[in-house]
């Protein structure tokens, strides 16, 4: 299967270029699946730890202007997350988009509520449920940001056959190398492929984002990353890899 990551900038400012550039490398590289940055279709809301709602609508109103462009990306599988209103309150949801059907798969659990990154002051966690999501590239499990950092639930997904780890991502430029190491950890707990795209650039505010989208192997090998220069990277990759994995170390070895 050939996957491609990704890093975008935070909108409005070049987004459009962006997702052109984006569509373009996906239709060129014959994609078939695709990881987008976390919420990357509004400007990032948590860097204040007040809340609007009508900031919230915004976001959301962003969003489905570009879910209804996915058509655009030559038939790609879809992953990532966007913000939402479910049972009454804002979260942040991810999603499968697969042959023109969105389906919401899990809502992020772990918000972190600090300077710059007020996520849990603005929407409200998810159950603590983490169940692999059936998708035309075998079960996927989300880990979203932050989430990827409680490794328990990489081993939880890998139980559930999970070929692939989809870490949809809003983090910043430090720290960089240190989600690596976290991206590449889940990999080699999950056996499975571990994907990353982030936000890249700086942003109205300041923040200079990370980037760094990556594809690591089920052992933890880092098999492409994106960059400045190169922020689309598109690698094949053979989900058989992923099933073999299960039964290796540290994989077999029980709770």
């Amino acid at each position: 299967m050939r996957i491609t990551v990704c890093e975008l900038p935070d909108p409005p400012s070049g987004f459009e270029e962006a997702w052109a550039g984006l569509v373009a490398h996906l239709v060129g590289e014959r994609s078939e699946l695709v990881l987008l940055p976390e919420m990357p279709f509004h400007t990032w809301l948590a860097r204040t730890p007040d809340p609007a709602d009508t900031a919230w609508q915004a976001a959301m109103a962003d969003h489905d202007a570009f879910q209804a462009r996915f058509p655009e990306l030559g038939g790609a599988v879809v992953l990532g997350s966007r913000p939402t209103v479910a049972g009454g309150s804002r979260r942040n949801e991810a999603f499968v988009w697969a042959d023109g059907v969105y389906r919401a798969i899990h809502h992020k659990y772990y918000l972190p509520d600090e300077e710059g990154w007020w996520e849990a002051s603005w929407y409200d966690r998810g159950d603590k449920t983490f169940v692999a999501a059936l998708s035309p590239a075998g079960p996927v499990g989300m880990l979203v940001c932050t989430e990827v950092w409680f490794t328990q639930h990489a081993r939880e997904y890998s139980r559930q056959g999970a070929a692939l780890i989809a870490t949809p991502r809003a983090s910043e430029w430090t720290s960089r190398e240190a989600w690596l190491a976290g991206g590449r950890a889940a990999a080699v707990m999950a056996g499975a492929f571990s994907l990353s795209s982030n936000r890249s650039g700086r942003d109205a505010a300041g923040t200079r984002w990370g980037g760094l989208g990556w594809v690591v192997d089920p052992d933890g090998d880092v098999l492409a990353t994106t960059s400045e220069d190169s922020p689309f990277v598109t690698v094949e990759v053979d989900l058989a890899d992923a099933a073999a994995a299960k039964s290796t170390y540290p994989r077999y070895v029980p709770d």
